[in-house]
C-alpha cells in the first residue's frame, strides 16, 4: 500500500510553504486531499476516454448534495484505514481532519442529495453518467436560531478553497441572454467508484464576465460601474436559490436554469462533432439527458435552437432528436410546486427560445386536434396557458420517458395530477423508485453497524449488492446478536450526544428513545404534527405527574426557504415548544426537545445512526418519495409514517408489524377533500383545541410577527390559495397520537425493539441506489456497463 507522508509534505511545500511540523490541520487535509487528487488523475483521463467511445448519460441538476469528498473518497479507494494508520504515527487524527472540510454548498434537500447518491452509484457500477449543474460560490444559507427563530448567514463553502475541483478555464463556453453574454467555466470534480477504477465526472459550471472589467470607467474614477457587469455576470452562480420574491429574482433564477443548460449542452454538442461530425441523427445513439426536476427543462428548446441556428438542421429533425436525447424526471405530485414561468421573462431574457417554445406549443395543440381532442382539454394541456410556460408538460411532451420516484407517486401522476398526459402518452411513464447509497450511509457513516454486518454475512458483497443483507433475517431471533445491535445503537446514541453537547450546547440522554424528523421545511411534511403530539405528550405529564412515560428525545433538523414565512413559523413554535418543555420540573427531563442548527450531510451522518425512530409523517399522497426513510432504515431504525411515497414499498420490504404506520390513506383523502372540516373536530376535542390554541393564547411567544395566528387561521379558517387543514393534520393527530403510544409500549421490550430495527436493515436491500442507476441505464438511457 502507497505511503503519502511525502505527498502531503510536498503540497504543504508547494501549496503553504510549510514544513508538516508547522502546518495547521486546515493545511494538512488540503494538502492530503491534494495527494488523493493527483493519484486519480491517470484513472480519470482514461474514464473519460473509455466512455468517449460508447453511449453515455448527462444528468441535469441544479443541486448536488455531495456532503464531504474526503472520508467518502479514501473509503470507495480502500485507503481509509491506511491512511487513518499513516497519519497516527505523524500525531494527526484523520476524523479531525474530515470534521474541518466544509459540505459542499451545491444543494439543498432530497432531490440535491438524490443527486448525489446516483453519481456515486453509477461510478461504483461503472455506468457512464457524469453529472453537469451549477458551482455556486454560496450555498443555500447557513442557519443558527435567535430566541428561537431561524436566522440565515451566507454559507461561504469554498473560504479555505476546493481541493476536489480542477478548473478547465479553456474548455469555457459562452451563454448568451439578451442582456449581455456572460462566460461559463467549468470545474470538474471526480467522482469517485467503490473498489473500481471508474471515475465519473462532476462538471459545475461558474458564471464570469467575458470582459472582467471596464478599464476606461475605472480610469474615469467609476470604480463601481467598472465592474458593474462582472458583479452581474457572476451573480448567475453566486448563490444556490437565491430569493425569487420579486421579478429581479426569478429572472435571476431563469438565467441559472439557461446557463447551465446551455453550457452543459453547447459542449455535448461540440464534443458529439469532435467525434462522429455533423451526423446528427446520430446524437440519441451516443448521449441521453436526464433532466432532474423541472429546472433544466429549458435544455429541450435549448438543444433544439443549437441544432437549428447553429448546425443547421430543420425543426423537425432537430425536435425529433431531442426528443429522444431527454427523459424527465418529476419530483413532486404537488401540481402548485410544478414551475411555470410568466412568458414575458422569456421574451425578455431568451426570445428566441421563446419562439421555440410557442413554436412546440403550437405544434401540440395541432397534434392533439388530429387526435380529436376537445377544445376544453387541449386548453388544460397545452404548453403555453394563460401567459405561462409550464415546464413539466414540456418535459412530457419534449421527452421519451416521463418517471416517478416510488411507486405509489407514479400511480397518482398517472391516475391523478398527469391523468391526461398518461392516457397520450402510456408508453413514456414509468417508475424509478429511488434509493441512496448504502456506502455513504452505512459503511461511512456506521463504521460499527457496518463491520458487524460484513462479520455476519462473511463478506462485503453488500456494500455494492445491498440485496444481501436479506440474509441477515436468519438472525432475527438470535439474541445474541440483537443485544450486540442494541450495544452498537447505543454506542452511536452517545456519540451524537456528545456532537450536539459540543454544537448546541444542549444535553440528551442517550438513553432515552431518539425520535428524529429530519428533512426540509415544508408544511406538508408535518412538522407541525409532530409539534403538536409533543404538546400532548406534554400536557399529559401535566396533568399526571405521575404517569409511567419511557424518556424520549424529540430531535429535528430543518432549513426553511427565507421567504417561506410559515415554515419559519412552524420553526419558531418548536423552539418555543422546547424552551417549555425543557425547563419545566414536572417534566424532569422525561421529554427534551432540540432542534439543531444547519442540518446537513454531515450533520446527517451522525444523527441518521443514532435514530431509534424514524418520522416520516408527511400527509398521504404528497411526499414522492423520500429517500431520508431510507436512511434510517438501513440503520435499524423503524418508521412511524403514513403511507405515502417509499414509505409504501418500505414497509412492504420490511413487514407492517415491523412499523408504526398511522393515518388516513390517499383514497380515503381524495374522498373527503371537499367536505372536509377541521373546525369541527377541533370543537369537539378539547385536548387538541387546548395544542392549537397555544398558538394564540399567549403561552408562546412570537413577538408579534403575527407568525402563531398565521398557523391557526391556515388550520382553522384557510387562505386564498388554499382550504383550512389543507394537510390534514387534525384528521390524523388521534391516529398518530395512538402509534406513538404503541411506540412508547414496544420500546420497553429491547429484544422485541431489536428485532423490528434488525428487520427494517434485512429488507434494505431494494433501496440502494444502484438499484435505481442500473434501472434508468436499461430502461431509460440505454447505455451499458463499461470497466475501465
Amino acid at each position: 500500500m502507497k505511503k503519502y507522508t511525502e505527498d502531503i509534505k510536498l503540497f504543504l511545500k508547494s501549496e503553504f510553504g510549510k514544513a508538516i511540523e508547522n502546518a495547521s490541520e486546515q493545511e494538512i487535509y488540503f494538502a492530503l486531499s491534494k495527494a488523493i487528487m493527483a493519484d486519480l488523475t491517470e484513472n480519470w483521463e482514461k474514464t473519460k476516454l473509455d466512455y468517449s467511445k460508447e453511449k453515455q448519460a448527462f444528468y441535469f441538476s441544479a443541486e448536488f448534495l455531495m456532503g464531504r469528498t474526503l472520508g467518502n473518497n479514501l473509503m470507495n479507494l480502500n485507503l481509509y484505514h491506511s491512511i487513518q494508520d499513516e497519519l497516527d504515527a505523524l500525531g494527526i487524527k484523520l476524523n479531525t481532519l474530515e470534521e474541518l472540510e466544509e459540505d459542499a454548498g451545491l444543494g439543498n434537500g432530497g432531490l440535491g442529495r438524490l443527486a448525489a447518491c446516483f453519481l456515486d452509484s453509477a461510478a461504483t457500477m461503472n455506468v457512464p453518467v457524469n453529472g453537469y449543474g451549477i458551482r455556486y460560490d454560496y450555498g443555500i444559507f447557513k442557519q443558527y436560531f435567535e430566541n428561537g427563530f431561524q436566522k440565515e448567514m451566507a454559507d461561504n463553502w469554498l473560504k479555505n478553497g476546493d481541493p476536489w475541483s480542477i478548473r478547465k478555464v479553456k474548455e469555457a463556453v459562452t451563454v448568451h441572454f439578451e442582456d449581455g453574454d456572460v462566460l461559463a467555466v467549468p470545474y470538474d470534480t471526480p467522482i469517485v467508484g467503490y473498489g473500481t477504477n471508474n471515475i465519473n465526472t462532476l462538471r459545475l459550471w461558474k458564471a464570469e464576465p467575458i470582459v472582467p472589467f471596464d478599464f476606461d470607467l475605472f480610469n474615469d474614477q467609476e470604480y463601481d460601474e467598472s465592474v458593474a457587469k462582472k458583479n452581474r455576470a457572476e451573480d448567475i452562480s453566486r448563490v444556490l436559490y437565491p430569493n425569487d420574491s420579486t421579478n429581479e429574482g426569478k429572472i435571476l433564477r431563469l438565467k441559472q436554469q439557461y446557463f447551465f443548460v446551455s453550457a452543459s449542452l453547447q459542449e455535448l454538442v461540440r464534443k458529439f462533432k469532435e467525434s462522429h461530425g455533423k451526423h446528427f441523427e446520430k446524437f440519441p445513439e451516443y448521449i441521453a439527458v436526464q433532466l432532474n426536476d423541472t429546472h433544466p427543462v429549458v435544455g429541450i428548446p435549448e438543444l433544439i435552437r443549437i441544432l437549428v441556428d447553429e448546425e443547421h438542421l430543420t425543426f423537425k429533425k432537430a425536435w425529433q432528436i431531442a426528443k429522444e436525447t431527454f427523459a424527465y424526471t418529476n419530483h413532486t405530485i404537488l401540481n402548485e410546486a410544478l414551475e411555470k414561468w410568466w412568458v414575458g421573462f422569456y421574451k425578455e431574457l431568451l426570445p428566441r427560445i421563446y419562439e421555440i417554445i410557442d413554436k412546440l406549443d403550437k405544434q401540440f395543440v395541432h397534434e392533439l386536434k388530429e387526435l380529436g381532442y376537445t377544445k376544453e382539454l387541449i386548453k388544460s394541456m397545452r404548453i403555453i396557458q394563460d401567459n405561462m410556460i409550464h415546464m413539466a408538460y414540456l418535459a412530457i411532451y419534449g421527452t421519451k420517458a416521463t418517471n416517478g420516484v416510488a411507486a405509489l407517486h407514479t400511480e397518482i401522476l398517472k391516475n391523478q395530477e398527469l391523468k391526461d398526459w398518461y392516457e397520450l402518452y402510456p408508453n413514456r411513464f414509468q417508475n424509478k423508485t429511488n434509493g441512496i447509497t448504502q456506502r455513504r450511509w452505512l459503511l461511512l457513516s456506521n463504521k460499527q453497524l457496518s463491520g458487524f454486518i460484513t462479520e455476519l454475512l462473511g463478506s462485503e458483497k453488500w456494500v455494492t449488492d445491498l440485496s444481501e443483507v436479506k440474509k441477515l433475517e436468519q438472525f432475527a431471533d438470535d439474541s445474541a446478536i440483537l443485544n450486540k445491535f442494541i450495544s452498537i445503537k447505543k454506542e452511536k446514541k452517545a456519540e451524537l450526544a456528545s456532537y450536539i453537547l459540543e454544537a448546541e450546547g444542549i444535553e440528551i440522554d442517550p438513553n432515552s428513545i431518539f425520535d428524529i424528523q429530519i428533512k426540509r421545511l415544508h408544511e406538508y411534511k408535518r412538522q407541525l404534527l409532530s409539534a403538536f403530539q409533543i404538546l400532548n405528550l406534554y400536557f399529559d405529564i401535566k396533568e399526571n405527574p405521575q404517569i409511567d412515560v419511557v424518556p424520549r428525545t424529540f430531535i429535528f433538523g430543518a432549513k426553511a426557504a427565507p421567504g417561506y414565512f410559515r415554515a419559519k413559523g412552524i420553526i419558531k413554535f418548536i423552539n418555543e415548544i422546547a424552551k417549555l418543555v425543557n425547563t419545566d420540573k414536572d417534566v424532569n427531563g422525561r421529554i427534551k426537545v432540540v432542534f439543531v442548527s444547519n442540518y446537513r450531510v454531515s450533520y446527517a451522518e451522525k444523527l441518521f445512526p443514532a435514530a431509534d425512530l424514524s418520522e416520516q409523517i408527511s400527509t398521504a399522497g404528497k411526499e414522492a418519495s423520500g429517500t431520508g426513510n431510507m436512511k434510517f432504515m438501513l440503520n435499524g431504525t423503524p418508521t412511524i409514517g403514513t403511507l405515502d411515497g417509499a414509505n409504501v414499498e418500505i414497509v412492504e420490504e420490511a413487514g407492517l408489524e415491523n412499523n408504526y404506520i398511522f393515518g388516513a390513506e390517499v383514497d380515503e383523502l381524495e374522498a373527503i377533500k371537499d367536505t372536509y372540516d377541521p373546525k369541527a373536530i377541533y370543537d369537539a376535542h378539547p385536548r387538541l383545541k387546548k395544542i392549537i390554541d397555544t398558538l394564540i393564547d399567549g403561552t408562546f411567544d412570537d413577538e408579534e410577527t403575527g407568525m402563531f395566528e398565521e398557523l391557526y387561521n391556515a388550520l382553522l379558517v384557510g387562505a386564498s390559495w388554499h382550504k383550512a387543514d389543507n394537510y390534514f393534520i387534525l384528521k390524523d393527530f388521534d391516529s398518530y397520537v395512538e402509534a406513538q403510544k404503541r411506540v412508547d409500549t414496544d420500546y420497553r421490550d429491547q429484544l422485541k425493539w431489536a428485532r423490528k430495527c434488525w428487520m427494517n436493515i434485512a429488507g434494505a436491500g431494494k433501496f440502494s441506489s444502484d438499484r435505481t442507476i442500473l434501472e434508468y441505464a436499461k430502461d431509460i438511457w440505454n447505455i451499458a456497463r463499461i470497466d475501465v
